[in-house]
């Protein structure tokens, strides 16, 4: 059985924060249901243009909508609307992380649906909160990212501030509603009370950012340090080859760990250069330093670099690029990337989740749009078929992609 087997999600998000936090429910066996307008969760459609050979959904939408049943309801309609609250009563969870005062504009506040459902746990995930001079302001994941200073430690410290990658205001946050929601549903166990949860980007990234140049917290900011990191060594160091990515990031945390690495160059000697010798002296000629690691990496491959020296108990990995994820004989091995058959695109090959425990579900596709609208207002609402069709025939619960 699956470890929230009976526990039921209303998921009316869109794009990342939100379908993020719906996805980790779902991948320990929620029910989740995703609420969708009939042109669908916008995220069907990003980046879909750049791939000519994609019919359907595009991999964005299906890496973070898998294990779902998705539901078409127009809610701009009175009937849209009166059909969620309808739904309400007969979940446990609705999530939204629409833009500022949209979910208002619906009707769909937090006192109206815990009005038709007191047990509800209502999680509303916004970019600056719902309060303070910025929550109205428009949110996407790297505005949450700059808001919360993740890009201020990014970069060299003579260049400007440098975005990064990663989606951890998406769904960094998502994660963390995710985690909430299941201490809500807990407590309500105990009280057979709901709560509204409500969770800001801004402040949800933070929560990434409290090593940043942690003993100085609270009196100066943090800097940019580059490719630089510690004062043992540690950094990205280029590898052989003309690859963008040919490089190894090392990070010997502790002397004991340094004195591996000077074996595994197999220069022991360096363990008791002057220049090397204790910290101070290591910070004083941190170039030097550098220049020794680097005269060793560029001559190799930089997944020898890794072996070799992930062998000798220095941490180290290669800088892995997002085709790594197929090829890298350990993620192979740990059945990282899953194919699942999706009936427009036929076999698609998506993330696994990361948890290895007992109650989490294997990745399904992601639901074509509308798929399980009959079966959900069907099931838990009881109407015929005749009624299902009139919907449909109203444009309630027509699918209308574009």
């Amino acid at each position: 059985m699956a470890a929230l087997d009976g526990l039921k999600v209303l998921d009316m998000t869109q794009y990342e924060a939100g379908t993020s936090c719906t996805q980790w429910l779902a991948w320990l066996g929620a029910d989740v249901v995703k609420v969708e307008g009939p042109t669908g969760d916008p995220g069907r459609y990003s980046g879909k243009g750049l791939n000519p050979k994609l019919v359907g959904d595009p991999q964005y939408f299906a890496n973070y909508n898998g294990n779902k049943r998705s539901v078409v309801i127009d809610l701009k309609s009175e009937r849209g609307r009166e059909l969620v609250l309808e739904m309400a009563p007969h979940f446990d969870v609705f999530v939204e992380n629409y833009g500022p005062n949209v979910i208002e504009t619906m009707g769909l506040t937090p006192d109206v649906l815990c009005r038709a459902n007191p047990k509800l746990i209502y999680m509303r995930i916004k970019g600056f909160g719902l309060s303070g001079p910025y929550k109205d302001f428009k949110v996407y994941d790297w505005v949450a990212q700059a808001a919360a200073g993740t890009f201020s430690t990014t970069g060299d410290p003579d260049g400007p501030p440098v975005v990064v990658g990663p989606t951890m205001g998406d769904s960094g946050t998502g994660m963390q509603a995710a985690l909430a929601i299941l201490a809500a549903y807990v407590e309500a166990q105990r009280t057979g009370k709901g709560q509204t949860i409500e969770i800001s980007m801004q402040e949800a990234v933070t929560m990434f950012m409290r090593t940043a140049d942690h003993a100085l917290w609270g009196t100066s900011a943090a800097e940019r340090h580059g490719q630089n990191r510690g004062r043992t060594g540690g950094g990205l160091y280029p590898c052989a080859g003309d690859g963008a990515n040919d490089w190894v990031f090392i990070y010997p945390a502790t002397t004991r760990m340094l004195d591996a690495l000077w074996i595994a160059m197999d220069r022991p000697e360096l363990g008791e250069d002057p220049r090397f010798i204790d910290p101070k002296s290591r910070a004083d000629n941190a170039a030097e330093m550098r220049a020794e690691i680097t005269a060793w990496t560029s001559t190799r491959d930089k997944r020898d670099v890794m072996m070799t020296l992930g062998s000798a108990g220095v941490p180290c990995s290669y800088v892995f690029d997002t085709m790594d994820y197929f090829t890298d004989p350990h993620l192979t091995e740990r059945g990282f990337i899953v194919e699942v058959d999706h009936p427009v695109n036929g076999p698609m090959q998506l993330m696994r989740h990361p948890l290895r425990m007992r109650g989490a579900v294997e990745q399904q596709r992601a639901p074509l749009l509308g798929e399980h609208t009959d079966e959900v207002l069907g099931g838990l609402l009881g109407l015929d078929q005749d009624a299902l069709a009139a919907l449909r025939s109203e444009g309630v619960t027509e699918a209308r992609p574009y």
